[in-house]
């Protein structure tokens, strides 16, 4: 009907892509399980919020190395054959944490240990995944829907796992939410061997170095507004807007919580993502998706500011409701401009370059969070995260009429909007 939402769901009409979700949606829900108990684990060790930021920050920060040559070996090899790969190394990297927790005999410097060789198999992991969700997609106009059903299996896994993690972990100990979560990944495994079609790559005739075509993947992502402005606000933001989830442990002791606690307020933002990524996915087109990303940093500044004044478990979980359909609306909107825009011979490299500024500056932040929440609390490390949150917020908005200029451009030149088209393709959404 014309004027109507689309309806985000029917992609999974498609028998690949159903595969894919049904499979990554048991496995996400494992891998929030480990997250959640891994963290409380980890503070329950040390009682120190820095060594719980460096712990995080193991996980996280080989993307800023490995993650860009991912990228290239996306663009180059079969995608279907690298996500095998990468899930059947993070199914031995959770045995091998069960393994440890269960004996007994598991000290921080595993956690660390384990926390970088997950780093890298997500580094590898994520770009591939963000990439090969596009060549499940049989029309090109599902792609949006296709983007929020993914971002919609991220949420609800992290809206079920760390609820589970909390009653697994208070019932039966953290070794046993790792272990459940290596079981996971055999469905995701089974899940993938099913999926029929073809998913080389198509011949490369230049002979370019890795090296060459990863210097070639910068200047493409530098030179293009809609894809440069998304993933430098993605690295701002995520430096000094996500320390706060990485740190939640603190939070909890702090109100006198348990590891249910941290689950209920894990869910809580899970439950706002999902809010979030509802919007995403219901809107017509690309088009006003820059104006809500930029709305959604200052909701997202405004309710961290309020989570600073937070002291009991009722008040969190409304402020984290709020944050997490912001982070979303942002990511989601971030994401769907990026994957419409690029070219399919790139879309690896710049997946990669999107995922990385997100997943390696989180970690940057979460360090410096660590060190202000030892010296200072956890209470004025929100404060400062909120601000910088606004200032990322407000440089943006500075810069909206040159970037709707130059990326009006690119949106007619890739056939988004006529050239005569007077659509405000960043300030102003589409009806």
């Amino acid at each position: 009907m014309p004027g109507s939402r689309p309806n985000p769901l029917r992609v999974l009409a498609g028998r690949n892509y159903a595969l894919y979700f049904g499979g990554q949606l048991v496995s996400q829900v494992g891998t929030w399980m480990q997250q959640i108990a891994l963290s409380w684990l980890t503070y329950k060790i040390t009682a120190s919020p820095l060594m719980l930021a460096v712990v995080g920050v193991s996980s996280q920060l080989p993307s800023l190395l490995v993650m860009p040559f991912a990228g290239v070996l996306s663009d180059r090899f079969n995608r279907h054959r690298i996500l095998l790969g990468t899930q059947f190394a993070a199914m031995i990297q959770a045995a091998v944490l069960a393994a440890l927790t269960l004996l007994g005999i598991l000290q921080v410097w595993h956690l660390v240990a384990l926390g970088l060789v997950m780093g890298v198999i997500t580094a590898f992991d994520m770009p591939v995944r963000s990439a090969f969700v596009s060549t499940l997609v049989e029309k090109r106009e599902d792609l949006p829907a296709a983007i929020a059903m993914n971002s919609s299996l991220m949420n609800i896994s992290r809206l079920l796992g760390p609820a589970l993690a909390g009653f697994v972990v208070a019932a039966f100990g953290e070794g046993v939410c790792f272990a459940i979560n290596a079981a996971s990944y055999v469905v995701v495994l089974a899940a993938l061997l099913l999926i029929r079609g073809d998913f080389a790559p198509k011949p490369r005739t230049n002979g370019s170095s890795v090296i060459a075509e990863l210097a070639e993947g910068f200047r493409y992502a530098a030179s293009i507004t809609p894809i440069r402005a998304p993933i430098l606000l993605l690295a701002l933001f995520g430096f000094g807007g996500m320390a706060y989830a990485t740190l939640l442990p603190v939070f909890v002791k702090e109100i006198g919580g348990s590891a249910n606690t941290l689950g209920f307020l894990s869910s809580a933002s899970a439950a706002g993502s999902i809010v979030g990524t509802a919007v995403v996915a219901t809107r017509k087109s690309v088009l006003g998706m820059g104006q809500l990303a930029v709305a959604a940093c200052f909701a997202y500044a405004a309710g961290l500011f309020a989570f600073g004044f937070v002291d009991t478990l009722a008040a969190a979980l409304p402020v984290l409701l709020v944050l997490g359909a912001a982070m979303m609306l942002q990511l989601g909107c971030c994401n769907t401009i990026l994957q419409t825009v690029v070219e399919d011979d790139k879309r690896g490299r710049v997946m990669s370059l999107f995922t990385m500024a997100f997943m390696a500056t989180v970690p940057l932040g979460a360090l410096c969070a660590g060190a202000l929440a030892t010296h200072f609390g956890f209470h004025v490390m929100i404060f400062a995260c909120a601000g910088w949150c606004l200032l990322v917020a407000l440089g943006f908005t500075h810069q909206m009429p040159r970037l709707r200029r130059e990326t009006r451009a690119v949106y007619i030149q890739r056939g988004i909007i006529e050239s005569d088209e007077e659509v405000d393709i960043i300030t102003k959404p589409a009806a």
